[in-house]
């Protein structure tokens, strides 16, 4: 039988925080929970889920939620995360703007802040994220003994890649290794990741993906890119650059081109542009399609082909239960582009046994890969490091 990592804990043979962290994930998963259940779904002793219970309360990471009702004999405690146990900072670097937000312990936004980026220098870069790190904790009066950590995205790829050349590429991180950067620049333990795993994470965190093991995102930020979980854990690659999806080559009516040339929030705002439509922002983008302006009902018509092309693709690599569309685009295109993508019946996800859909529509606006951002903090809090094998 093949092995199945999952998270499941052990007690002399793994390290103590490895089971701290199954105790919480078990927690976080069940919304309240008793001592003896977490024992009996994880394979922990119970005097050791109470040993870690009672540090975990110590810290204010969890709280006590009285006592289980409506059961014979003397009911048990049920634990549940104190959503101000510990907050995360996100911070989000686009090429003229950086956004920060702050999330509690059960991915809940409590303060959000953007400023224009004044340049794209290393030091101009560093700058604007320190002020809007420190803007965005003052305002959320969190103080900085809870704050967890921070997640910086950006869009991809890292380190100079055949794939270079972008329009939204910040070549300056090709020579700095950004994720110590940060931390030194922000006195906090730091996570980089592109803005499509971030996206991805925060379905995970507070999203239509909580509950699911395994699904890919897609997300709309200025090009296309696709965050992938297996069994509840990003697929980042061996550089940090698997996902870059935007740079496949799909059909199209005038030949194969590179996904993110036609199905991408840029490439619709050049064609509304080109049409003199204003496509500044997700509300014009929102009008565009509430008036039914023809440039962005053609822009929908031809990218019906290469993004069914590209779902056909994800679902036969990646054997998703699901495939989410998010990011930067409104809600109305996306749940557009989601009816009218042809469904390949040679498919592994055209299954007779299959239980929810195979397209989503996921959280989308201007703050998504923010939220997300701060959503890997709070996804590495729960999330064991060590994989147990079964």
């Amino acid at each position: 039988m093949e092995a199945r990592i999952d998270s499941v804990g052990a007690n002399a043979e793994r390290a103590r925080s490895h089971n701290r962290q199954v105790v919480l994930e078990r927690i976080r998963t069940a919304g309240k929970i008793g001592r003896a259940e977490i024992a009996r779904i994880s394979g922990l002793s119970t005097q050791a889920v109470s040993n870690i219970i009672a540090d975990l309360q110590s810290e204010g990471l969890i709280a006590d939620l009285g006592r289980r009702s409506g059961v014979r004999g003397l009911p048990a405690v049920q634990y549940g995360l104190d959503p101000q146990g510990g907050f995360a900072i996100g911070i989000e670097i686009r090429p003229d703007a950086v956004l920060a937000a702050v999330l509690d312990l059960c991915g809940t936004s409590i303060a959000s802040t953007r400023a224009v980026l004044q340049g794209h220098s290393l030091s101009a870069v560093t700058d604007a994220v320190q002020r809007i790190s420190r803007e965005v904790i003052d305002q959320a009066g969190v103080p900085d003994t809870r704050v967890l950590g921070a997640g910086v995205v950006m869009p991809g790829p890292f380190e100079p890649t055949g794939l270079g050349g972008a329009p939204s590429d910040l070549a300056i991180w090709q020579d700095v290794a950004p994720a110590d950067w940060f931390s030194d620049a922000l006195g906090f333990p730091v996570i980089v990741e592109n803005d499509a795993n971030a996206g991805a994470v925060a379905e995970l965190v507070a999203g239509v993906a909580k509950g699911r093991r395994s699904y890919a995102f897609l997300y709309f930020g200025t090009g296309l890119g696709l965050g992938m979980v297996q069994n509840g854990r990003l697929v980042t690659g061996a550089y940090g650059n698997a996902g870059e999806i935007g740079h496949i080559p799909v059909p199209t009516a005038t030949g194969p081109k590179a996904l993110e040339t036609v199905v991408s929030r840029l490439s619709l705002q050049r064609d509304l542009v080109a049409a003199g439509v204003t496509a500044d922002s997700s509300d014009a983008l929102a009008r565009a399609y509430a008036g039914r302006e023809p440039a962005m009902m053609a822009w929908l018509d031809r990218a019906v082909e290469p993004l069914s092309a590209a779902v056909t693709i994800v679902e036969n690599m990646l054997d998703p239960e699901t495939i989410i569309l998010g990011g930067a685009m409104p809600d109305a295109v996306l749940d557009h582009l989601i009816g009218s993508v042809v469904l390949a019946e040679r498919s592994v996800s055209t299954r007779a046994r299959r239980s929810g859909p195979r397209l989503m529509r996921g959280a989308s606006g201007r703050m998504t890969a923010t939220l997300g951002a701060a959503a890997l903090v709070i996804n590495r809090t729960f999330t064991p490091q060590i994989a147990a094998v079964s």
